[in-house]
């Protein structure tokens, strides 16, 4: 059996993409215009497994009760706010004027690039002023493509300690001039690095200036936020609570890339949980605990899952602890890790900042970032958002843990996850390799198939009328096309659970056989029994 994990190839995730395309799990979008760069549809069968993670989010964490460090009972409620906010918020959470990430241009081949993304390739101990090239982080090709220009450059074949790699952000304006593009053949193309704002600016009304200047949100969270005494008063909940909500978010990346991965249009899954700044500490170790499990017992592999703190120097301003939760992609270099959650202990921050206005990050302890004339630079809303208990008479702004998923990495991941490869007989005894998705039952899009062995007998009839039982209940689908080794490789491929088939044995004494994705066992019950013993395999 081969599975990416243990023999890791950019060629898997080459047949992961294919596979997504083929059988309708993520198309490009616009693709008969030529596509949209950042951009990706969920087709029948990635719409349904999307919708599945999701729903099993929100079951876990608002619908079912959860329990806290100390075993009481925690309440978790929903949320769905809009995409677009008063610009207001967006200046006082410090977006308009932190939310940027550093964009380098290429003059020759136009092409634009993250800074941060761009690394250097170039000859150590060189202090003649030779040519450097740069390449992409985490990207095989163009390393291989900027080595072989190097190599070209010095006329010989250069060995690997002979290399050295820096990143273009770190470069003087001197190396920079002879610093040849990814995609250029000259040097001294790359512009110097410049910030770019992220989000997506947008207008409201018949009338476009700076007045009705709107932007879609680049997160869910300050939705929470702006929304947390409502949420406190409508709900009479108590302190430790959150507030849990699945949306769309957007940011304009400058480089979109690895299929889903880092995409411009995405959906968040956040929880911002709100406590006592005593128990903070205790509140962030429950939930970066608690969401590394989630992902675990859905399937993900703990030996391609990894629970990294991060560094002091790698923290935000407003943060005093944040760990990410990181997958090992195909896409990426072996021993590189790609995040799929970061769980924030945010502090006081953001309820603070719309009280008060944006805070100034180069403050501590944190305080309002004032403009030339000792106003608030960006005013707050003025609301009182700290918190009353009622029990004990104390008052206090509360601290935040933040639980923030990507529902379309997390898609991404268990796609990757559940690709594998391996061989089973065909209908003639003979060895032929089969791609099948193994997910979870519980997120699987479909989680049963139906077949007629033939069509003819009554098979169809019988076929027909299990596959009517069955769909009350769970996403079922029915095929009678082709031969029914070909219907079963269809289904493995679409991470179908378990194949029902209708035979002629079916016709003699009322059983059916049910067959199992991952073992290929095949075991027989009767046509009354088949829903509850479909329900029971996927309780």
């Amino acid at each position: 059996m081969v599975h990416f994990g243990l023999y890791r190839s950019f060629q898997i995730m080459e047949d992961i993409v294919a596979l997504c395309r083929r059988r309708g799990f993520i198309f490009q979008s616009s693709e008969i215009y030529g596509g949209i760069n950042g951009f990706w549809d969920y087709g029948p069968m990635g719409a349904a497994l999307k919708r599945n993670l999701k729903n099993a989010w929100w079951e876990d964490i608002v619908e079912r009760e959860l329990s806290g460090p100390d075993g009481n009972p925690i309440s978790v409620v929903g949320l769905e706010s809009t995409i677009i906010m008063n610009p207001k918020v967006w200046e006082a959470s410090g977006h308009v004027g932190g939310f940027n990430d550093p964009m380098v241009d290429c003059k020759e081949s136009k092409s634009r690039y993250r800074a941060d993304h761009v690394m250097c390739l170039g000859i150590k101990d060189d202090n003649e002023g030779g040519q450097i090239y740069a390449f992409l982080e985490s990207d095989d090709d163009s390393f291989g493509r900027a080595r072989k220009k190097l190599e070209k450059y010095s006329k010989r074949t250069l060995e690997e300690e002979e290399l050295e790699v820096f990143p273009f952000m770190e470069i003087s304006a001197e190396k920079r001039s002879v610093t040849v593009g990814p995609e250029a053949k000259d040097p001294g193309t790359l512009t110097e690095p410049r910030m770019f704002n992220l989000m997506f600016e947008t207008h409201c009304g018949a009338i476009r200036d700076e007045n009705s200047k709107a932007y879609l949100r680049p997160e869910t969270a300050q939705g929470i936020f702006v929304n947390f005494k409502n949420v406190l008063d409508s709900t009479r909940v108590r302190i430790p609570f959150g507030i849990a909500q699945v949306g769309k978010s957007f940011r304009n990346e400058i480089t979109p890339r690895n299929f889903t991965f880092r995409s411009r249009e995405f959906e968040q899954m956040e929880i911002e949980f709100f406590c006592h700044p005593d128990s903070s500490q205790q509140w962030y170790q429950y939930w970066r605990d608690r969401r590394m499990k989630w992902y675990t017992d859905l399937g993900l592999s703990d030996e391609r899952l990894i629970l990294r703190e991060h560094d002091e120097d790698e923290l935000s301003h407003y943060s005093t602890g944040t760990a990410d939760i990181e997958y090992q992609f195909p896409f990426l270099p072996e021993g590189e890790y790609g995040e799929l959650e970061g769980i924030a202990h945010r502090g006081d921050f953001d309820l603070r900042s719309h009280m008060e206005g944006k805070l100034d990050p180069n403050t501590n302890p944190l305080e309002v970032e004032l403009n030339e004339h000792g106003k608030p630079k960006h005013r707050g809303s003025g609301k009182d958002l700290n918190y009353r208990d009622d029990l004990s008479g104390e008052r206090y702004t509360p601290h935040v843990i933040e639980p923030s998923a990507g529902a379309d990495r997390a898609t991404l991941a268990f796609l990757c996850e559940a690709y594998t490869e391996d061989e089973q007989p065909d209908e003639k005894g003979k060895m032929q390799k089969r791609v099948v998705m193994k997910f979870h039952p519980r997120i699987a899009p479909i989680k049963a198939a139906v077949f007629p062995l033939v069509k003819k007998d009554g098979m169809p009839e019988i076929a027909k009328r299990i596959y009517a039982d069955l769909k009350p209940f769970f996403n079922v689908f029915y095929d009678e096309k082709g031969a029914v080794g070909r219907r079963y490789r269809r289904q493995d491929e679409a991470g179908t659970p378990y194949c029902i088939t209708v035979d002629g044995q079916t016709i003699e004494d009322g059983t059916v056989t049910i067959r199992d994705r991952d073992s290929l066992e095949q075991i027989r019950v009767t046509v009354e029994n088949v829903v509850d013993e479909i329900r029971k395999r996927l309780a």
